[in-house]
């Protein structure tokens, strides 16, 4: 069975910028790897409130929800943090990008 992967359009205004949005992205998934190893939910609170905010501007709509989830989820205890982050990582790996005219 193949697997569908994720896709996001982006205006063609942007594409110098995404290649960075996305390395940025990434340097936040170890940071809040490590925020979970050191139990700091402050920090990893921080990083979803971050993604949370700025997924949306670039048409990432699941950076946006994943953060929200890892904001969410630091307030309540941080159970679910070390796969929220696995989870964008895989997303990251895997999302298509297509840019309009």
């Amino acid at each position: 069975m193949e697997t569908v992967r994720p896709s996001v359009e982006v205006a063609g205004e942007l594409r110098g910028l995404i290649p960075r949005f996305l390395s940025n992205r990434r340097l936040e998934i170890g940071a809040l790897r490590a925020a979970v190893a050191r139990g700091d939910l402050e920090a990893a609170r921080r990083i979803g409130h971050t993604l949370k905010g700025v997924g949306g501007g670039y048409g990432f709509d699941e950076i946006t929800r994943l953060g929200a989830a890892i904001e969410s989820s630091a307030r309540d205890g941080g159970r679910e943090l070390a796969a929220l982050a696995d989870e964008l990582a895989g997303y990251l790996d895997r999302v298509e990008i297509t840019f309009t005219p």
